[in-house]
């Protein structure tokens, strides 16, 4: 069984008051894997092992994403939303077929958006995209949109006519390699300049081919894209690393804090990535209102 880490010594990073984690899952008991996802994980991490990494890297805000586990199913999300409590934003699946009442009800237990996962397991892909954006957009909701970036020109006419806002998630999962002076790149700023895209640092060992600690070939793109916009960048610490098979595996969050979010080209790039952007997105109270702490 895997073994993780939810402490140890304190990134380099300070992380500003109020900052924002936009990429994580968590789990409880009582909520079983879905047909056509994948399996739960081991010993169900959930709001108390999150709530420890919180004070280890500093986090005080966090948007939790359905896992494909749950599928269609949303009711462990709006659970874990209800144990974090009000310093938690939500981003549920749903469809086409969803009624405005579901999303209704979503929104009051703090669902700002909607996921696409086009990739193995997924509920809802890049084919339910338009269906998924039409209600997002009536909802004021964002959307993740996930899916293998290598293939990005084949999708780029589709994802330009996205109404929501909506996030590259991931980094782009250019999975056969992407280069910073690219095509791939370039349409993604060609996104950016539509002005509703935001792009996720988040899970670069996911699709990184060069590898840890470094990940060169993602970092080049991810400065790339900061260097551009960084009012467009976001950041997630994709708890808990459900790609990591073995203990082994399973990266030291503080160093990967501090290795990713090096990628911002300063201080207040960051301030955006971790604060001002999030907040935005996800519908979270300025921090000059003082940000709700999690519920104990």
């Amino acid at each position: 069984m895997i073994e993780r880490r939810y402490t140890g010594s304190k990134p380099k990073t300070v992380m500003p008051p109020g900052a924002i984690d936009t990429q994580l899952h968590l789990y409880l008991p009582g909520f079983p894997a879905q047909p056509g996802g994948p399996d739960l994980p081991p010993a169900l991490p959930g709001p108390c092992e999150y709530q420890q990494v919180m004070a280890w890297l500093g986090i005080e805000r966090l948007v939790v994403t359905q896992r494909n586990a749950h599928q269609f199913d949303n009711s462990n999300l709006l659970s874990c939303l209800e144990a974090m409590g009000t310093c938690a934003r939500g981003v549920a699946v749903i469809d086409a077929s969803t009624s405005d009442q579901e999303i209704e009800t979503l929104h009051l237990c703090g669902v700002r958006g909607a996921r696409i996962m086009d990739l193995p397991g997924g509920a809802v892909g890049l084919n339910g995209l338009s269906g998924v954006d039409a209600k997002a957009a009536d909802a004021g909701w964002m959307l993740a949109v996930q899916f293998n970036g290598s293939d990005i020109v084949d999708h780029f006419e589709n994802l330009s006519r996205i109404r929501s806002r909506w996030v590259l998630d991931h980094h782009g999962k250019f999975f056969r390699g992407a280069q910073p002076d690219g095509s791939e790149v370039d349409m993604v700023k060609r996104l950016i300049d539509g002005g509703n895209v935001w792009f996720k640092f988040s899970g670069c060992y996911e699709s990184s081919r060069s590898g840890g600690p470094d990940y060169a070939d993602i970092a080049a793109i991810a400065r790339a894209i900061a260097d551009y916009a960084p009012e467009r960048i976001i950041w997630g610490t994709n708890f808990p690393h459900n790609f990591a098979q073995t203990t082994a595996d399973y990266p030291n969050d503080a160093r990967l804090l501090d290795t990713s979010l090096s990628w911002l080209p300063n201080d207040a790039a960051r301030h955006l990535a971790l604060v001002d952007n999030p907040e935005e997105l996800f519908d979270f109270p300025p921090i000059t209102a003082a940000p709700a702490r999690q519920q104990q």
